[in-house]
């Protein structure tokens, strides 16, 4: 499919916005395919993307849907600049186009969009391919905007909220035994985000986990795993102020240690770890870790 052959779906994971809106749009405001063709699929060409992303930009900023499509169509009206210092997009490079998408609607605090792209893309890609190439770029997005401007944290929390929403949605599988995996975050490690999508990702692979979520102290931590016994522990630690090698060295000492340990994140990037401490460096990494059943 090329730029000038776009789906409606495409469109609109493009926007962020239902493939209903875009209808709805098509019907009420003439803003649909140029060269439809009835009773065909309808194509979209870049102009027709340009000028729905104009009409989303209007009905953003409060015009009236109307309003917003006559001035889409034609109406030569000067802008309001934004004054943010850091334009209305998030920047998320060459990624995913559900990744600008997604953008947008959390830009617009679109709390039912962006749910709606996030289920759409882990029904079609799965959660490794949806985490990675479509919610990580955007909060990278996020977080380069909110270092040069302060802004967006009510933006971040949303899509958060969301995120975690969506993966606790994944179905969990029926453990033939105690879970055999053990995942946390580091002490005063407060983003649980990505451990949450390490466990949905096992999940959907079939492996049951015990998820302890943010801010596991070194004792909660070592105390879980001398009560459940885990083959495997995964530690996140986003920032290297968090990333305590006894955190996760210390359950060696254990009377049943586990098998495998994970140092799970970025923050572990610059900590000297022995050799017996695996070191994911993406999602995929670490679900292929997990499920390989080696441990």
């Amino acid at each position: 499919m090329t730029v000038d052959d776009l789906s409606a779906g495409e469109v609109a994971r493009q926007l962020g916005i239902a493939v209903t809106t875009l209808r709805t749009w098509h019907q009420r405001y003439g803003l649909g395919p140029t060269g439809h063709v009835p009773g065909q699929h309808r194509r979209y060409t870049a102009d027709d993307l340009t000028l729905l992303s104009r009409m989303r930009e209007l009905i953003t900023r409060g015009v009236p849907p109307a309003r917003a499509a006559q001035k889409a169509l034609g109406a030569r009206e000067p802008d309001t600049p934004a004054r943010d210092g850091g334009g209305r997009a998030i920047g998320v490079g060459r990624s995913h186009p559900a990744a600008r998408g997604l953008s947008r609607a959390a830009l617009r605090l679109d709390a039912a969009a962006v749910a709606g792209l996030l289920n759409e893309q882990l029904t079609a890609t799965g959660v490794v391919r949806a985490w990675e190439d479509v919610v990580v770029p955007v909060l990278r997005g996020i977080g380069a905007r909110h270092a040069s401007t302060g802004a967006m944290v009510e933006v971040e929390h949303l899509l958060s909220a969301c995120v975690s929403a969506a993966l606790a949605g994944i179905p969990r599988p029926e453990p033939s035994g105690p879970p055999r995996v053990l995942l946390g975050c580091a002490d005063e490690e407060m983003h649980s985000l990505p451990i949450e999508a390490l466990a949905a990702g096992l999940a959907e692979a079939g492996l049951a986990v015990r998820q302890l979520g943010a801010r596991v102290p070194p004792r909660a931590l070592r105390d879980a795993a001398r009560r459940t016994g885990p083959a495997a522990v995964g530690l996140w630690a986003h920032a290297a102020r968090y990333a305590v090698p006894a955190q996760l060295l210390d359950l060696a000492e254990l009377p049943d240690p586990p098998t495998l340990l994970l140092a799970v994140g970025p923050g572990w990037d610059e900590v000297r770890l022995p050799p017996s401490v695996s070191r994911p460096r993406t999602l995929s990494e670490a679900v292929a870790i997990l499920t390989a059943g080696s441990y």
